[in-house]
C-alpha cells in the first residue's frame, strides 16, 4: 500500500523508500517564466483561451489559494495553474465548489 502523504515511494528494484522528487530538495522542480509562458503558449494553440482581464483575475485566486506548491502547481489536479488558467473550458479543481466562480 503507498503511503498517503507522498513523502516515499518505493523503487521496485532497490527495495528501499527514497523520497519522491517534490519532497527532496536535491531536484529542481520549479519551472522558470520562460519555459513556463511557453508550456502556456503550446496549450493555447489548439484550445478555446480566455481573455487576459480574465486569465490574471485566475491566476491572483491560485496565488491566494494555500493549495498551490512550488507557485505553479494545484494540488488537488497536479496542472500547472498557469496553463489551466489560460484555457477557456478548464475550471478550478478546488473540492466541492470552482474558485473561479
Amino acid at each position: 500500500m503507498k503511503p498517503s502523504n507522498h513523502q516515499y515511494q518505493q523503487r521496485p528494484r532497490e527495495g528501499r523508500n527514497e523520497p519522491c522528487k517534490g519532497c527532496d530538495s536535491q531536484y529542481d522542480i520549479h519551472i522558470s517564466d520562460a519555459k513556463m509562458a511557453r508550456l502556456v503558449e503550446i496549450a493555447s494553440r489548439s484550445r478555446t483561451t480566455v481573455e487576459d482581464e480574465e486569465y490574471e483575475r485566475r491566476l491572483a485566486i491560485c496565488s491566494g489559494c494555500p493549495d498551490l506548491q512550488y507557485g505553479t502547481t494545484c494540488r488537488h489536479c497536479g496542472c500547472l495553474v498557469q496553463v489551466r488558467a489560460k484555457l477557456a473550458d478548464s475550471t478550478c479543481p478546488y473540492p466541492y465548489a470552482s474558485q473561479w466562480a
